[in-house]
Parts: structure tokens; sequence; C-alpha cells
């Protein structure tokens, strides 16, 4: 991913063998950026077949790992989960710039562990003061072997009718992970002052329901029958999801969370990080399902 921002010359990247971390990696190095990659289990990143120096480093042992791994390092970015975010402040150097991954789940109203942990993340980052920004996007699509989209479509061969809550009136508003990449390095490319916060989504909202029509069409299914039904309805039918080995396993709770709406305005996204998304029905094109 060529572009035209003005990049750091070495960017350490913990989590490197994760999928937004692979192609963070990647994205970087065509910019000729030296890649410091931390990754926790190296078989993971020597498949990538991605060049570079990487340095093995565990964030929830022994620490002194990652204050070598970090040492010296001015860009750092984080593409784990928020929650490592403490130690990754106290392990790294005082002048260090940062660009970490949250997540829009930090909005729920039914918290799981996941939004907890991005939450506390976050928390202790903007309380740092110490430069940068953590970028929350929005339901992410389009790496490979990502489980929204994808997974989403695998089960949707099998449905011969599609439940949805609330009759898919809810708003979502995916980000393509090519977007991810290219708001990460354009985070990189600015100077911040203290720690700041920042949703990065899609160019625009739809309904759960269209979104589902989007993906019917990409991936060359039929058109198929919607019909509403209560969440309790759905939570039951997606507990019993686990129980049949053919099917992707749905939790209870990701259908509690279908019925919120997950919009957002991106005026600050594209002022800030120079650049506008794409949308779904743009960005759904670009995969295989």
């Amino acid at each position: 991913m060529k572009t035209d921002f003005s990049l750091p010359k070495t960017v350490h990247v913990i989590g490197s063998s994760g999928r937004s971390g692979k192609l963070l990696c990647r994205a970087l190095q065509d910019q000729d950026v030296n890649v410091v990659a931390i990754v926790r289990n190296p078989d993971k990143w020597l498949k990538s077949e991605l060049n570079g120096t990487f340095i093995q480093a565990d964030l929830t042992g022994d620490y002194q790992n990652l204050i070598n791994a970090l040492k010296g390092a001015t860009h750092i970015v984080n593409t784990a989960h928020a929650r490592h975010i403490p130690i990754i402040l106290k392990t790294a150097p005082d002048n260090a710039n940062f660009v970490f991954l949250g997540s829009t789940r930090k909005f729920t109203q039914w918290p799981d562990s996941h939004g907890k942990g991005v939450l506390m993340g976050e928390k202790a980052f903007l309380d740092s003061d110490r430069n940068g920004v953590i970028l929350h996007p929005t339901m992410i699509y389009g790496a490979e072997g990502e489980n929204n989209v994808q997974r989403l479509a695998a089960l949707l061969r099998y449905l011969p009718i599609i439940p949805l809550p609330n009759g898919g009136k809810s708003l979502v508003q995916p980000i393509h992970q090519n977007d991810v990449t290219r708001s990460i390095l354009s985070a990189l490319s600015l100077s911040w002052k203290g720690s700041h916060s920042m949703v990065i989504a899609g160019a625009s909202a739809i309904t759960y329901r269209k979104f589902i029509e989007l993906i019917l069409q990409a991936a060359h299914m039929k058109k198929k029958c919607f019909i509403p039904l209560p969440v309790s309805g759905l939570r039951f039918a997606a507990y019993l999801t686990r129980l049949i080995p053919f099917l992707p396993t749905i939790q209870p709770d990701e259908i509690r969370r279908l019925t919120e709406d997950k919009n957002f305005n991106t005026d600050i996204m594209r002022e800030k990080l120079r650049f506008d998304p794409i949308d779904f029905a743009t960005g759904i094109k670009k995969i295989n399902l």
C-alpha cells in the first residue's frame, strides 16, 4: 500500500503476527520503513513470509523481554488487544510516540471482557498524557481469515431463511481492513501532542438488513427470505450453534449487540487522517466470499 504520508524510519509493531499486524508490517515495508516486529509466536511470524527483524516478547509474562524489545523505540504501534496498553506504556521509552488499536465495542450497553479491556486500556493511555492516539475501529472486514463478514457468510449459506433482530433496522458501519491500515499509517505520520482517541469507520452507515443483503450478493448466493424475530429467540438459537459442528459458533451476546446502532461521524477521521474511507458496498466487492 503506497501512500504519500511521511513516515518514521523505524516502527516497532506489537502483535505483528496477527491479521492487522501482518498487513501493517507489509504496508510499512512497502514504504521502505524498517519494521521491528514484536511477536508472541515466532512461528506465525515466519509463516507470514515477511522480512525484517522480529523479537519474541510476552505481554502477560516476563516484561523484561518487552523492555529490551522496545529499547530505543521512537514509534510504537500496538495491534494486540488494548488491555495490554498499561504494560506497554510502562515498558516503552519516555519519548516514544504511540498508535494503539482499540474498538468501538467500548460503546456497547452490554460490555464483555473485550469491551472492558478496551476501556481500561484507553483510560490508562489518556491518563498518561503520552504522545499518540488510540484508534477505535468499527467491525473490521476484508482481512484474510477475519471472523466477521467471512464467518457470517459461511453461516448464511446454511440458512434457508434469515432471522433479523429488530427486523434488521439497527445500523452498522464496517471498516475495510485496508482503511484500518491506512489510518495507522496516517496516524504514524502525524505529530501528536498528548494522548488522543478517535473512532475510525466506513464511509457511511447501513441497516443490518442491507448489510446482509450485500454479503449475499458478494457471495453469489440466491436471495433469501428475512423474518423479524425477538432477541430472546435468536439468543437461544445462537447458543445451539455451538452444538452443531458444521455451523460457525455465534455467541448469544453477539445477538444482543446487534440491536445497537453502531453508526459514527467520520468527519474528524477524514480531517485528521487525511483520506476518505470506502463504504461497505464498495469494500465487500474486494473480498472473496
